[in-house]
């Protein structure tokens, strides 16, 4: 481990990781599982979110409002997310209420009760959350583009469920669930800020310890790669256009440079997307590339929201900037710009002892290991004009794009011509 890392594993393979950050007054510390949305069935589709909500609904020891009242009562921010491949529960305090934050928050984990009475009282809460979705289309567009482009797969599947699925769960399901994907192995643990590593340790190991390794996790199936134009069509001002393309995954050798294309293409104010579609042209108010990025599989894709009338320009738009990143180098220029944006925001996020939490479990979970930052910055670095090139060729000429539209939608053979006309005629 370099610097004030540490690990430590314990004999049932809960992995406990903390950074010291002694400048700092404030500890950061997130519980993860590397269980989330992709490793649903079907009918089990939004269960890791509802067990992300229900840990905070009680204890053996604690009501909900206990936890919420102890939380506040030291100043502390706690909360947890659900993704496609891990659930994280996370607080920060003072350096003063460690002890505090790692009672609840082991609490909430090993013993939380799952009452049928707190599961009813919180089903409406979710099924809300999926109506405010659905009420935001561009928001709710990247939920139909992942449906589109991982159809059939459990990455094409809302990590928040259905309405069906969500009325179906009962406090037996949840449970069971819980019980049988929660395993020592697949948790990680870890901390930063001003802590101690041994007394960190000190404080779960014995809780956590107690956890039985009872088998293994299911392996995960990868993903396949489906290509469609999709419209849904409904009364808004604007059309929603998300388009996906096959991308990399979060450990390939070429995601820095990846990175690097996704901030030039439309990463930022600067990028070659803002400045033609919204700057130059006044066509979009937002208009950005993305990338979704899995363990074993990946998305890069282009979102836009434009009048009806100017759909067909904005995606010929689009499809002009991929080609021009294929056919030829950028400037040299660019790719310095790109790095040094690229270098701020991480160094920056750096001095948050959240964000450095978040950082040392994900390395930790994709990488087994520690991963400096300086390590990081060394291949942002050497990433060349020729690597963008290279890895823009891979990206969008690797199979036809995957469109989605979500509004007043039309033109959708027109739509398709275009993008058969960028592959060539594939």
């Amino acid at each position: 481990m370099a610097g004030s890392v540490k690990k430590t594993t314990l004999e049932n393979g809960v992995r406990i990781l903390s950074q010291k950050i002694p400048h700092v007054r404030s500890v950061s510390m997130g519980i993860w599982v590397t269980v989330g949305a992709r490793d649903e069935k079907p009918e089990e589709n939004g269960l890791s979110h509802f067990i992300e909500h229900m840990l905070f609904k009680g204890t053996k020891t604690r009501s909900a409002f206990q936890i919420a009242k102890e939380f506040d009562a030291i100043g502390g921010q706690s909360n947890a997310f659900t993704s496609a491949e891990y659930t994280c529960y996370h607080a920060r305090v003072l350096d003063t209420h460690l002890e505090t934050m790692v009672s609840i928050l082991t609490d909430i984990f090993l013993n939380s009760e799952f009452s049928p009475s707190e599961v009813e009282n919180e089903r409406p809460v979710i099924l809300s959350e999926i109506s405010m979705l659905e009420d935001s289309p561009e928001e709710y567009i990247h939920t139909l583009l992942e449906e589109n482009f991982w159809t059939g797969h459990a990455l094409g599947r809302s990590i928040l469920g259905t309405r069906e699925t969500v009325q179906g769960f009962s406090a037996e399901s949840i449970r069971n669930y819980f019980s049988s994907h929660y395993k020592p192995q697949s948790v990680v643990i870890s901390a930063a800020g001003n802590v101690d590593h041994e007394r960190f340790v000190e404080l779960l190991a014995p809780s956590f310890s107690g956890l039985a390794r009872d088998g293994e996790p299911e392996p995960r199936v990868l993903p396949g790669v489906n290509v469609h134009t999709k419209l849904y069509k409904k009364n808004l001002e604007q059309v929603h256009v998300c388009m996906a393309m096959n991308g990399l995954s979060l450990t390939h050798p070429d995601r820095f440079a990846a990175s690097l294309l996704n901030t030039l293409l439309g990463g930022n104010m600067s990028s070659r997307l803002f400045q033609e579609i919204r700057e130059k042209r006044g066509l979009a108010y937002s208009v950005y590339s993305f990338s979704s990025l899995n363990i074993d599989s990946g998305l890069f894709g282009v979102y836009t929201g434009v009048a009806p009338e100017h759909v067909v320009t904005s995606l010929t738009l689009i499809l002009d900037e991929l080609e021009k990143l294929c056919a030829s180098l950028i400037p040299e220029s660019e790719l310095k710009d790109a790095k040094e944006f690229t270098k701020g925001s991480i160094l920056l996020g750096s001095e948050n002892t959240e964000n450095q939490m978040v950082r040392l479990a994900q390395n930790e979970i994709h990488f087994e290991r520690y991963v400096p930052v300086k390590e990081t910055l060394s291949h942002i670095a050497d990433v060349t004009v020729d690597d963008i090139r290279r890895t823009a060729e891979y990206l969008f000429k690797n199979g036809r794009p995957s469109l989605t539209l979500l509004g007043p939608c039309k033109n959708r053979k027109q739509l398709d011509g275009l993008l058969d006309s960028f592959m060539g005629g594939k």
